[in-house]
């Protein structure tokens, strides 16, 4: 038995969510359904213009690789998080919200001084997600925040494709998949966004190396990579570059394959009303179902079960006793 089941490493981000209309992103020159990377004046200026639309979730720590890190742990896998934060009061805030959630991080590791990254949260009436993020000290994060320690005592390595935006996290991405490696651990990488694939996607193939165990994908991530117009084609083209892999496909629910077979996941139809974290969970029950010994029959129902409440919610993620819930179920 390994100590941890799940070993994370990503961009550290407090999440404020606003409801927008359409008309609001046209407005704001804001491309919807994207992540966009925005300088600190920009985020404040849509900050002050979007301050009437808050929503009723609180501020919350996220990151992609956070939230399905966080969800992994709260369905009860033993977990590691790498991040960097600054030494500020989100900071502070970020690392109690992963104490809480009985994360493991280098919580003794000298902060920086600067600002925690922050992401703006638009959700429109469709539910759709749209993010525009400050990366603060996460812009940073490179190989000192990379624990190889903690990697080799884990049984996976689940990396976050935004990491391909900075030259150091993407070293300490590339870092962290050799030392898990030459050890032995599972490596899963999650493409993240469309935007990420569209403009990065050298990058990531970087990232991802010769191939990974396990991919994480939607479907316009899976057709954006393959440059192909089928999701049967697009699954082709991902067996080059992962043993496994699972897409996600919103209300018609998920494909994976468990490197032999193709398995067709159900939905959970509910009334959705943000779609933000909703990958990001489908990955966080999903890795906590297969390193339980679940099978990926198994492993994906909770996660189909598990995304689709939480975007019947406000926020990425569910929740303490949710999840509890969603077993028990």
């Amino acid at each position: 038995m390994k100590k941890y089941q799940l070993y994370g490493i990503g961009a550290a981000l407090v999440d404020t969510e606003v409801e927008v209309t359409d008309s609001d992103l046209v407005t704001l020159n804001i491309e919807k359904g994207l992540m966009t990377l925005v300088d600190e004046e920009r985020q404040h200026y849509l900050q002050s213009e979007l301050g009437s639309h808050l929503v009723a979730s609180k501020r919350a720590s996220g990151g992609s690789a956070a939230n399905t890190i966080i969800a992994a742990s709260y369905f009860g896998a033993k977990t590691f998080y790498s991040c960097k934060v600054a030494n500020d009061e989100n900071g502070d805030f970020y690392l109690n919200d992963l104490k809480a959630a009985g994360v493991d991080s280098l919580y003794a590791h000298d902060r920086a001084d600067g600002i925690t990254g922050k992401c703006l949260v638009m959700i429109t009436p469709d539910a759709e997600r749209t993010m525009n993020t400050f990366l603060g000290v996460s812009e940073t994060l490179s190989i000192e925040q990379v624990s190889a320690e903690a990697i080799q005592a884990s049984e996976y390595l689940y990396i976050e494709g935004y990491l391909v935006t900075s030259s150091t996290g993407r070293a300490a991405a590339i870092e962290a998949r050799k030392i898990a490696e030459k050890h032995g651990v599972k490596t899963a990488l999650s493409l993240s966004d469309p935007g990420m694939v569209q403009f990065f996607k050298d990058g990531l193939k970087e990232m991802i190396g010769d191939r990974v165990d396990l991919i994480f994908c939607n479907q316009d991530e899976a057709l954006g990579w393959s440059g192909l117009d089928t999701i049967e084609a697009a699954c082709e083209e991902l067996k080059k570059i992962a043993n496994s892999f699972a897409v996600t496909k919103g209300a018609e629910g998920a494909l994976l394959y468990d490197g032999s077979n193709y398995i067709n996941i159900a939905p959970h139809k509910v009334n959705a009303i943000d779609t933000n974290g909703a990958g990001d969970m489908f990955a966080g029950a999903f890795l906590y179902g297969i390193t339980s010994g679940q099978s990926y029959q198994a492993a994906g129902d909770l996660a189909s079960k598990a995304s689709a409440t939480v975007v019947s919610q406000y926020g990425p993620r569910l929740k303490a006793p949710q999840h509890k819930t969603l077993l028990e179920a």
